[in-house]
This record gives C-alpha cells, sequence and structure tokens, in this order.
C-alpha cells in the first residue's frame, strides 16, 4: 500500500510523523508497528527498512532516508551483506545495546533485542565526545530530537538518547522486544528427527516466542551486574565515594536559559569553591557538575561526615551498602542536601527549582556509591556444544562499569561497540575463532585508555574498522595461542573463589643480604668506613657520605663534612638525599647516629632507596659508573620536594609582610638566618615549636625526635606506614591541614614554623582557627561570584554568569565605576598579585623556574609594575588598545591559548552557527567593536563555511523550543555578541577538558591510597615478626625481611607515581588561572582605550603580568616532565 506524495492527509506520513516524534518508547513501538500494518510492509532487518524508504517520500522522510542510506554505503557493511547469515541476540536497551544492535543490522545480520523494561525513565544527562555528536547526527539525531546539542555543552539526556537509537534500530530493521528478561543460554537441542539444533536463551516469562529463537551471536549490554556465565570480573577499589544526582524542571524560560551551564568543577584545583560552599552551608562536597537538558541535571560527589553532619544518612555504618541503604537515607533531608547545593553553585539564579519526577512518580534524586568499579578481564569468548558455536561479546557497562566524572560511559561504550560489530563482522566472514578473540582482545586493551586526545582527531572517517578510530592500533598484540582458555567448550563451570594475593610467598631472591652487599662494595675504599652490618657501620655518618660521594660526588664535601659531629653529619645527609635525590627520610638523624638494634629495620628500608635509585643494570659490574638520572632518583618526588621549600619560602615572606605593621617582632625575625635557595634552614639543634608544650592540640613530637611516634596522634607509626616531611614522621592519614581537615600529600601543603602545624595553601595565610569571612563570595568555577543569599524575587530574571563581574576575594571592597560608555558588566577589580587570579592563585606555588624565578621577578618589578617594553604614551592614545611588549614576553605570550590545550574540532553546529550569522548581521549595524570581537566573530565565520551541504540540513530538525530560546538570545546581540558565545563555549569545553582529567588523577590518587592501606598491614604484620627475637629462626627471619623490603619497593613506587600525579594536579591549576586570567584580560581589552580610567589600565596591566608568570610557572612543569621522559627513554 504505496500511498502517493502529494495526497493530502496521508496516512502513513501522518504516522510516520506520529513516530519521529514520540517522546515514550511503548508509544514509538506501539505507532511503528502501525506504520507497518499500514504500509502492509512484512520481514524485518535491511528489506525492511528499504520497504519504508520506497513507500515514504515525505520531505522530512526523505532528510533521514538520505542520512541513513549514506551511513549504510560505507564500505564496512559491503552493502548489506557481511553479515547476512548471522543472527545475534542483544540483551538490553540502554545506549550501548541499541548502538550495537544498529551496526549489526547495517553488516545485515538478523538482530533481536531483548529489554526487560517497557520504558526509558532516566532522566540523568551524558557528556558527548566529538566523535559520538558526529557519529549521532549521521544517524539524524537532529531529525528525532531538535534540541540535539544546542547548548554551550555536548550532552544528551539518556532517555533521549535512548529513543533517538530506538527510533533508528526500528528503521533499520531490529526486532525490539521489551518486558522480556534474559536469564541465561541454553546449549543446542540434540538433533534428532531432522530437527536443526542451536543455542537459545533462557527467558522470563518463558511463554515468550523469541524462547524458540536461534542464534550463534550474543551480545551482553545488560549492565554492570550481569554478566554472562565465563567471564571473570576485576575490580579497583577507591575511598568511599558517594554520589548524589537530582535532576530540577526545566522550563525553558528566559531565567533558566541565562543561567551558566557548569562543565565540572573539583576541589583538587578549586579549593576555594568548596570552602565557600562549605562555610555557608555546611554541604561538603569533592566535585559538581550541572548540565541543562531536558532537566536541570546536578551530579556530584558527597562527604560522607557532611551527610551524616547534614542529617542525610542516619547512622555511620562499616559497608557502603548497609550506609547508602534506603532505610538508613533520609529523603527529606537529601532532597534538601541537593536543592541548596544546587542553588548555590548557579548563584541562586534558577528560579522556583522544582524537582522532576522519576518512573516512580518521586523526586529524582538518588544517592549510590561508585567506590568500587569493575570490568570485565576479556572483552568476549567462544562456546562449543555439539559443534555448534557461540560467539558472546560484551559492551557498555557489563565490560568496563564508568567512573561517572570523567564522562566516558557513552563514548567508551559507542567504541566498544563498534568493536563488537567489527568483531561479529570478521567472525561471519569465516576468520578461525581464536584469531577473532586474539584481535578483539587486542582491541580492548586501548579502551580504558581512550580519550578526545589519543583517538583519530578525524571523526568523520570513523567506522567500524578500530584502525580508524585508534591510531597507531596493533590488531596482533595478543595471539591466538594466548586466548585459548576463551574457548569453551562443554558446560561452563562458573569459578566463584576469588584469585588469592600470593605476593609475599613469591617474592624471589635475598634481597636482604644482595642490598647489603652492594652497601659493602659501594664504600669499599673510603677512609674509615667498613659496612659490616646494618647497626654500628653507620652509626657515625661517613658510611652514608661514602654512599652518595660515590655516585653523586658533587652533593659531598667530604673534608668539611668529616668535621662536624655524628648528628649534624646525618643531619645533613639526611637533607641532602630528600632535596637533591627525592629520597624520604625514614629516621631522625639523632636515631640515624645511634643505630640501635631496633632502628636496623628503618636503615635497611631507607636504604634499599639507594639501591633503587643507583643499582647498576642488568649486566652492569661496575657499581661505580652507575649515572644518576632525573627518573632513578625520583624525579617527580625531587621536583615536590624543591617546590615545597620554595612555596613555604614564599608563603612565610607574604605571611610576614602582611603582619608588618602588627607583630613587634618582625625585627627579631628579620634578623634571623634566612633560608637557603632551597629553603633549608640549617638548625643543627633542631628547634622544638615554641608553643607545642602549651597547647594541648600541638603534635606530641617535634624534628629530631623518635621516628616511631606520630608527629599529630602520638601513637605508633611503623616503617610501611611512614611519612616525613619538614623533619617530622606520621601516619599518612595523619596528615590533614590543621584549620579544615582536608587531606594534605607532599608537595601540596604548607609548614608553620613557628606553631609547627601544618596547612593546605587556601588556609595558611590566616591565623589557626580563624575561618574564612562568614560573608566571602564564593568563586565559582567560571569565575563569577555566588551571592550569599538567595535574591528577594526568585521568580525574576538573575544576571548570567557572563554578565556578572568576576571579582575575586581579597579585592578592594570599592568598586570602579565603569564609563557610561560600556554596555558590558564592568571587568573584575584591580589586586595585588596574590589575589587578583582568584583563589587559584593562592594554590599556585612558587616554582623553581629554570630561568629567573617567580620570586626574583616580583622583587625586581613588583606586583603591580608596568611589563618592560609598555610605552607610556599608549595610556594617553584612543582608539584600540596597542601593547608593546619585549621580545621575551612575545615569545611567552606565543604559548597561550584560549582552550589551554590543544583542543580537537568540535562537529560544526548548524543551527546555532546560522543564528550566530544572523547575529553577526545584527551586529554590524551597531558602532564600531575591539579588535577582538572582530576576530571572533572571523573565527565563526570559518566554522560555518566548513560545513557540509548534509549538516545544513540539520536546521530543518529545530523545534519551537530550540528556536525560542536561540530568540532570547537574538534579542540582545550586545550582551551575547557571536564571539562571546564562541569563547564562552570553548572555555566550558577547556574546562570540561580540565574537570575530567582531575577526577582521573583523584580517582588513581584514592586508589592508591587504598593499595598504600593493604601495604601496611601487611608491613606492620611483618614488622612486629621481626621484632619478636625469641624463638624465630635466622631463615625465616630473613625471609620475612625479603617480604617487607618487597613491601617497600612497592611503597617507593606508589609514591613516585603519586608525586607524578601530584606535578598533574599543579599543571591544572595553573591551566585554571590562565583560563580565568586570560578572560579578564579580554574584558578589558575589548573595551576602547579612551572610555579606560587609569585604575582599570594599571589592572590591564597587572593581569599581563600575571599571565606571564603563569606562563612561567607551566614552562618550569613542562621542563621537569621533559627530564623524566628523556630519562626514562635512556633507561
Amino acid at each position: 500500500m504505496n500511498a502517493p506524495d502529494g495526497e493530502p492527509g496521508n496516512p502513513a506520513h501522518v504516522l510516520f510523523e506520529r513516530f519521529v516524534r514520540a517522546s515514550q518508547c511503548r508509544e514509538a513501538l506501539g505507532v511503528f508497528q502501525e506504520l507497518r500494518q499500514c504500509l502492509e510492509l512484512q520481514g524485518t532487518g535491511l528489506p525492511l527498512y528499504r520497504g519504508l524508504r520506497a513507500s515514504l517520500n515525505s520531505w522530512s522522510a526523505k532528510a533521514l532516508w538520505s542520512k541513513l542510506d549514506k551511513k549504510a554505503s560505507h564500505k564496512d557493511y559491503e552493502q548489506g551483506t557481511a553479515c547476512a547469515r548471522t543472527k545475534c541476540l542483544v540483551v538490553g536497551a540502554g545506549p550501548c545495546g541499541l548502538r550495537t544492535a544498529i551496526e549489526l543490522a547495517l553488516l545485515g545480520a538478523r538482530v533481536v533485542l531483548v529489554e526487560k523494561r517497557d520504558s526509558f525513565s532516566r532522566n540523568n544527562v551524558l557528556h558527548l565526545w566529538p566523535f559520538t555528536i558526529h557519529d549521532l547526527r549521521a544517524l539524524g539525531a537532529k531529525k528525532f530530537y531538535g534540541r540535539f546539542c544546542t547548548g554551550m555543552l555536548d550532552h544528551i539526556s539518556i532517555r533521549q538518547l535512548q529513543l533517538i537509537l530506538l527510533k533508528v534500530a526500528l528503521l533499520l530493521g531490529v526486532e525490539v522486544h521489551v518486558n522480556v528478561q534474559f536469564k541465561g543460554v541454553l546449549p543446542p537441542a540434540d538433533k534428532a528427527g531432522g530437527r536443526e539444533g542451536g543455542w537459545r536463551a533462557v527467558l522470563q516469562p518463558s511463554s515468550s516466542p523469541l524462547s524458540h529463537y536461534a542464534f550463534d551471536v550474543l551480545i551482553s549490554a545488560g549492565g554492570g551486574k550481569f554478566v554472562p556465565e565465563g567471564f571473570k570480573r576485576k575490580e579497583t577499589r577507591g575511598k568511599l565515594a558517594i554520589g548524589i544526582t537530582t535532576n530540577f524542571v526545566n522550563r525553558h524560560s528566559r531565567a533558566e536559559v541565562e543561567v551558566a551551564e557548569i562543565s565540572g568543577v573539583a576541589r583538587i584545583y578549586n579549593q576555594k569553591f568548596f570552602q565557600n560552599l562549605y562555610n555557608k552551608t555546611g554541604i561538603d562536597l569533592e566535585n559538581i557538575v550541572y548540565y541543562k537538558d531536558d532537566t536541570h541535571y546536578f551530579v556530584m560527589t558527597a562527604k560522607k561526615q557532611s551527610l551524616l553532619k547534614m542529617g542525610v544518612i542516619l547512622q555511620d555504618k562499616p559497608d557502603t551498602e548497609s550506609l547508602l541503604a534506603a532505610d538508613n537515607v533520609n529523603r527529606e533531608a537529601l532532597l534538601s542536601y541537593a536543592k541548596e547545593a544546587a542553588n548555590f553553585s548557579t548563584n541562586y539564579c534558577l528560579p522556583k527549582l522544582e524537582f522532576a519526577l522519576n518512573h516512580r512518580g518521586l523526586p529524582d534524586v538518588d544517592v549510590f556509591d561508585f567506590t568500587c568499579m569493575t570490568r570485565s578481564e576479556n572483552a568476549a569468548l567462544v562456546r562449543e556444544h555439539d559443534g555448534a558455536r557461540l560467539l558472546l561479546g560484551l559492551v557498555g557497562d557489563c565490560l568496563v562499569e564508568p567512573f561517572w566524572p570523567l564522562g566516558t560511559g557513552v563514548a567508551r561504550g559507542f567504541l566498544a561497540a563498534f568493536d563488537a560489530a567489527w568483531m561479529v563482522r570478521r567472525w561471519a566472514a569465516g576468520t578461525p575463532p581464536l584469531e577473532v578473540l586474539a584481535e578483539r582482545e587486542s582491541i580492548y586493551q586501548h579502551l580504558s585508555q581512550t580519550s578526545p586526545d589519543n583517538t583519530n582527531k578525524n571523526v568523520s572517517q570513523y567506522s567500524i574498522d578500530p584502525t580508524t578510530r585508534y591510531p597507531n592500533i596493533n590488531l596482533q598484540a595478543i595471539k591466538p595461542s594466548q586466548v585459548q582458555d576463551l574457548y569453551l567448550v562443554g558446560m561452563v563451570e562458573v569459578d566463584h573463589k576469588g584469585k588469592s594475593d600470593n605476593r609475599l610467598s613469591t617474592v624471589a631472591g635475598d634481597t636482604y643480604e644482595e642490598l647489603l652487599s652492594w652497601c659493602r662494595a659501594s664504600t669499599a675504599g673510603y677512609r674509615g668506613v667498613e659496612v659490616a652490618d646494618f647497626t654500628r657501620s653507620w652509626s657515625s655518618g661517613r658510611a652514608l657520605c661514602a654512599l652518595v660521594h660515590r655516585f653523586r660526588p658533587d652533593l659531598v664535601d667530604l673534608d668539611s663534612i668529616d668535621q662536624l659531629d655524628p648528628l649534624r653529619r646525618h643531619q645533613a645527609m639526611l637533607d641532602t638525599a630528600e632535596q637533591e635525590l627525592g629520597i624520604q627520610p625514614v629516621l631522625s638523624s639523632a636515631e640515624m647516629a645511634s643505630m640501635s638494634e631496633p632502628s636496623r629495620l628503618g636503615l635497611i628500608t631507607y636504604l634499599s632507596q639507594f639501591y633503587e635509585a643507583f643499582k647498576p643494570p642488568p649486566g652492569s659490574e661496575d657499581v661505580a659508573k652507575k649515572p644518576l638520572s632525573t627518573h632513578s632518583t625520583k624525579g617527580a618526588i625531587l621536583f615536590l620536594s624543591k617546590l615545597q621549600k620554595s612555596r613555604s619560602l614564599t608563603l612565610k615572606r607574604a605571611q610576614d609582610s602582611a603582619q608588618k605593621d602588627a607583630e613587634p617582632k618582625r625585627s627579631r625575625r628579620e634578623a634571623e638566618p634566612d633560608p637557603g635557595p632551597d629553603g633549608d634552614v640549617w638548625d643543627g639543634g633542631h628547634k622544638q615549636p615554641a608553643t607545642a608544650a602549651a597547647d594541648p592540640g600541638q603534635p606530641s613530637a617535634a624534628r629530631g625526635e623518635s621516628s616511631d611516634a606520630c608527629y599529630f596522634c602520638g601513637r605508633r607509626v611503623y616503617i610501611v606506614e611512614r611519612v616525613s616531611a619538614e623533619g617530622r614522621f606520621f601516619h599518612r592519614g595523619c596528615f590533614q591541614c590543621r584549620q579544615c581537615g582536608a587531606t594534605l600529600r607532599l608537595g601540596d601543603y604548607a609548614f608553620d614554623e613557628e606553631d609547627g602545624h601544618f596547612y593546605c595553601s587556601l588556609h595558611y595565610p590566616n591565623p589557626p582557627g580563624m575561618e574564612l569571612p562568614p560573608d566571602e563570595l564564593p568563586v565559582l568555577p567560571d569565575g563569577d561570584i555566588a551571592t550569599s543569599n538567595p535574591p528577594p524575587d526568585t521568580g525574576s530574571p538573575c544576571a548570567a554568569p557572563e554578565e556578572a563581574a568576576p571579582a575575586q576575594p581579597g579585592l578592594p571592597s570599592t568598586p570602579v565605576p565603569p564609563p557610561a560608555a560600556l554596555r558590558e558588566s564592568p571587568p573584575a577589580q584591580p589586586g595585588g598579585a596574590e589575589d587578583a587570579a582568584g583563589p587559584e592563585e593562592q594554590d599556585a606555588p612558587a616554582w623553581p623556574d629554570p630561568g629567573l624565578g617567580a620570586e626574583e621577578a616580583k622583587e625586581e618589578q613588583g606586583p603591580g609594575a608596568e611589563p618592560r617594553g609598555a610605552a607610556e604614551e599608549d595610556e594617553e592614545s584612543g582608539g584600540r588598545r596597542k601593547i608593546i611588549l619585549t621580545p621575551l614576553e612575545k615569545l611567552k605570550l606565543s604559548t597561550l591559548s584560549l582552550t589551554v590545550d590543544a583542543e580537537p574540532e568540535p562537529p560544526p553546529k548548524p543551527a546555532r552557527l546560522r543564528l550566530g550569522a544572523a547575529h553577526v548581521a545584527l551586529r554590524a549595524l551597531q558602532p564600531g567593536q575591539g579588535g577582538w570581537e572582530e576576530e571572533e566573530e572571523e573565527m565563526a565565520e570559518e566554522e560555518a563555511s566548513e560545513e557540509s551541504d548534509s549538516e545544513e540540513e540539520e536546521e530543518e530538525g529545530l523545534d519551537l523550543g530550540t528556536m525560542a530560546e536561540s530568540c532570547l538570545i537574538l534579542e540582545e546581540p550586545e550582551k551575547y555578541p557571536t564571539w562571546k558565545r564562541t569563547l564562552d563555549r570553548q572555555a566550558r569545553e577547556a574546562q570540561m577538558k580540565r574537570f575530567c582529567k582531575a577526577q582521573a588523577i583523584q580517582r588513581r590518587l584514592e586508589e592508591i591510597e587504598v593499595t598504600f592501606q593493604e601495604l601496611e598491614k601487611q608491613g606492620i604484620k611483618l614488622e612486629k615478626f621481626l621484632r619478636e627475637e625469641a624463638g624465630t629462626p635466622a631463615d625465616l627471619k630473613t625471609q620475612w625481611m625479603n617480604q617487607l623490603l618487597y613491601l617497600v619497593q612497592k611503597k617507593n613506587s606508589l609514591v613516585s607515581e603519586e608525586s607524578d600525579l601530584m606535578i598533574a594536579v599543579q599543571e591544572l591549576k595553573l591551566q585554571e588561572q590562565q583560563c580565568q586570567l586570560d578572560q579578564r584580560l579580554r574584558q578589558y581589552m575589548n573595551k576602547e582605550e579612551a572610555l579606560k580610567t587609569p585604575e582599570e589600565r594599571a589592572a590591564e596591566r597587572e593581569i599581563l603580568a600575571q599571565l606571564l608568570e603563569v606562563v612561567n610557572k607551566r614552562n618550569a612543569l613542562i621542563h621537569v616532565q621533559e627530564e623524566k621522559r628523556l630519562s626514562e627513554l635512556q633507561a
């Protein structure tokens, strides 16, 4: 029944339009069935699609067919014949299951998909990578959902994504069955009476007609809790992580449109924002994200103590399952908690927040645990029974559970769907099963490391062929002989026993004797040194001096060091090893000098670090010729050590300067010896903090005393759990900020020598016990300021973040009045070098620059000094701003980038760009604008000119809501010019990139922390055994010592990795600062020079100077990372 196109009220076209606009799963399925009946179309797969294409020729249908035809014409699909004889069963109608089904249908396979639900109700929003946007557009996403990727950020709700993919799957002939639950597989029935056997599914209900469907490929996309038999899972565990998701109703009003999204902000690089949030609301978060889609979607990570304090969690429980059980969570308190966090983070600008409802009709707020992340050890396997083979593959969460803050779930899920489709294509082509499995596992190795940066940049060329997506991939990295255990014959026996940890029992070699022999050989020939044991031979300190001098003679002056007493000699060598080699002390100088038997274990573990740094490479016999590379001396640890000394010096100078008029002791402090270049203060007496004895809350031990007692809690600290900073020894868990209790890490803390306390960099300038001012406005992720209270009229539009003045804490309270002719909001007020860049500037360290140090530059120029080469006459000249820079400054400025790092080009946004083109036309009617605006308009026009003809058709998919929101923007061209929207988008994309990287770092740091705890438990047990002298055989004690040294090596390796991550954290902080400073600088430079006040000119010069300083700091980081890379290549 092929109705002509031009016939008014064509029922088939009406049904097709209803199908395209269907907003529910059941509605889409029902209307599609009606459409098939109306057109009298039978069958499945691509023949059904061809029938639909021939019967429906309305303009909207033609636009969709053109896209799907272009997709289906790719050579990988072989015109839909690549898998023509393959029967597939896909479990789960989530985004990954549906995307896999679409690819299998394009390959020509018969595809049946089962889903236990009959509705799509998840409002949560997914972040989309550039390739996923391009992929969905190629499938006609904007035909089904006009709002697709029209905002500042690229995202989509899970429900909308499922609807889009479901409609595409139905059009391509995928058989979708809802309310059917998969329970397992049945092997082929015995062939009797000519009946054909095949693998079948165990389904619920058992009366489903699909119970008789025989298939030879099973793809599971059923989620993390369901994995078919035969697959093994492994778990990565971090510290307790509690997530909260919440959705609010989006009415798409003007006020809601103007509220900026938050692509992600993390405590790890923006501590100020979260501290202000806690001070004002009691809410303590690690991160927060806000996306605006069908709903206002917020997701955040909350701290357990905050949830307990706010009454969200009723009772503290040891296991997470009981902790977050429904009967232990106060729902009303949870709703209040989530709502207040959402209000605060959006400046209270979202009017009348109303919770969206979930599928149960309840407020869509959920609390979940993502402490443990699981992944499958393999991506596929083959089962064989009576000669019938079944290929099983995993995609989605049952393959790899995503870590939600990274926004990788749907992107890696789509990549896995493509990989699975490629595997099925190879299977259908007759490739031997072991070769198919080996290739699939070779590809799977890349999945967990994929990101927009390390996948191919030309997303338009992506296909199911992995070589189009993964650069330099080796499809034969794993050999067929290595995957024989993935080919299962007969019935599967499930191994429910976990793998035991036999690390201690498998330590090979005699590490103890090897270490002693190495120390003896390395110190041979030095006067007064004879190493025979790990006690008396080292008490004088000469052996340690000889050991360091053998490999680094530039660090030790034997003549001068020999004149010191043993205590001072040991202290000098401990400081040298820490500052120049990155080797943390394990014992105090007093313990090293006395060297009693109880200290022997500490000395052995300490010397083992030298052994790891200096030991000769395999095959080398001369220990004295081992060069010391940056990597072998723990370059990251060394850099952080010097960085910490430099920061301590900077903070101390800043504090002394601030207290110059208030403290009469200033003159006495100036008379004290100034720290050296590395920040060291040589005090042989190891003076105890003056207030330690009077204040019971003071730490219990001072520098130079026993290393067995924790400096903070006073309890016993064993060797493996021992950490050292500023000559103090303590547990890792006790290393916290005195004021806020935040966890501190080496290279990222501040130490007050007067009171003996450690602080985070945010609280060090404040006196102990002083909280941040309660009326201080929080610094938002994009540099805006949150109001302390909701506006009186919450229904009125609030100033958009683009309009708000990005003032920063610590700036003068008197604002500079903007000129009347200036139509944009006034820029940030000028301030000191420490405060003008926001809270991250306070967190930023003073860096050991290879060239001129930051401190020297500040002292030379002063915080408000004009950069060299700036001409004074420029201040008086009218017209556009012209800045004269020295060649060095020009070179440094050339390294600046709006997006901080090289960003892959996002797919074009036709709807937004076309509206932007009209906006440019409106802008042309306005008076002269700044040069930066013209550059950005040209940038937008270049992006628009690169659009293909097919992408221009996307305009047709815009719905009325999208047009209405766009018109709200077009009404005020001065407020939202094209260049500004382009920059805002780029800035938010860069912010998202930083956020994802920060969360990956945070997750790895937490995993390292958990591994540390496991090592500490084993190390404490071994140390107790070793200290029990009576009745222990010598060979057993030697075995225990070897095991302890093995644990120490593992710990040292983790410490080195942790230091690398902390350097990455410093880089993120600098990127955040550079982004904020660049935005502020643009505000000044886009203003006519004649309209600027003297204060604004001074502020502009100051910001430029700060930008140059940030570049210097980033150069120092790059220098260290490059040295480390080269040293690793040499090794």
